[in-house]
């Protein structure tokens, strides 16, 4: 399944740091951005990760909610968030359905090796629940600015 613009998010309710839950429905009413990402402490994942901390005020002036999903459990987000002091929420997707709703759990070629894993991958969902914006294989340098430009214009 691939999502476009226009589709509205599948709903999810998963696991957070700090042994919370998020679920998308609950945050109607204002932009989010849910950014999905192979694997906490990994170099481009912490880079990506860091770029929307230190964007985060700017995404809160909008009213706007950044969500990071990857796979890894709750506890292992915890040490990630505390490492690199983010302010924002990590959910848990151990189970994959989430990724498999939003079409980013793919087939991956590494040095001629195959696997499954997350692609690297941005929504932009309005306040209604409607995919405004979708990235894939999303290249780090420069995205946070894109999809806070994407945020503002809604």
């Amino acid at each position: 399944m691939t999502l476009e613009t226009g589709d509205k998010a599948p709903d999810f309710e998963l696991p957070t740091d700090g042994g919370g839950t998020v679920k998308l429905s609950e945050l109607r009413g204002k932009p989010v951005v849910i950014y999905f990402y192979p694997k906490d402490m990994t170099p481009g994942c912490t880079t990506e990760s860091c770029e929307f901390r230190d964007a985060e005020p700017d995404f809160s002036a909008v009213d706007a909610q950044i969500i990071g999903i990857s796979k890894d459990s709750a506890e292992r987000h915890d040490k990630f968030k505390a490492k690199h002091d983010l302010n924002f929420i990590l959910a848990s997707d151990e189970n994959g359905t989430t990724c498999e709703d939003y079409g980013v759990w793919k087939e991956k070629n590494m040095y001629g090796k195959k696997f499954m894993g997350i692609e690297r991958s941005t929504f932009v969902i309005d306040a209604d629940g409607t995919i405004q914006k979708a990235w894939r294989k999303v290249k780090v340098k420069g995205h946070v600015a894109e999809v806070l430009e994407a945020v503002r214009a809604l």
